[in-house]
């Protein structure tokens, strides 16, 4: 192994609750995988037949939200920056802008979405992210997400 081999770090649902304030039925990724800092991660979801959204989007063949899968990004790129960032007091992390968002196949109950998520650039505490969801290494989703940390005690 090489001695400047870089170990890539995991956040299990327990810590991702200390990272984000969502919770069910609003906590769309159950692990992240893969982290070099703030820099790059994978978000893993895992689908469900129960989870809320599928009573109503569809009753007769249920379909993940969009909605949904582009907020998992979101949640996959904050919960990395609040824990690089970490400094003692909590980080909250805002979503603030959603573009080039294209939607390539469905996702339903049964499949794990993996969100693949790459920073572009930051200024200060404003950061951009290039998004990927993909379902067995096809893309599902993709989308760039800007958000905006702020200290918990300053909201």
């Amino acid at each position: 192994m090489a001695e400047n081999a870089k170990t890539l770090e995991t956040i299990d649902i327990t810590r991702l609750m200390e990272l984000l304030p969502h919770r069910y039925p609003f906590l769309l990724v159950d692990r992240i995988v893969d982290i070099d800092g703030d820099q790059s991660a994978r978000g893993i979801k895992n689908v469900t037949v129960n989870e809320p959204q599928f009573t109503g989007h569809f009753p007769h063949a249920p379909i993940m939200p969009g909605v949904l899968i582009i907020e998992g990004m979101a949640q996959t790129a904050g919960a990395i920056c609040a824990a690089a960032h970490y400094s003692g007091v909590p980080k909250t992390t805002y979503f603030m802008t959603i573009d080039k968002a294209k939607f390539r196949k469905t996702v339903v109950p049964g499949d794990t979405i993996e969100y693949v998520i790459e920073k572009l650039k930051q200024k200060r505490d404003i950061f951009k992210f290039a998004c990927i969801a993909q379902v067995d290494g096809q893309k599902v989703a993709e989308a760039e997400i800007g958000a905006m940390m702020v200290n918990r005690d300053e909201q």
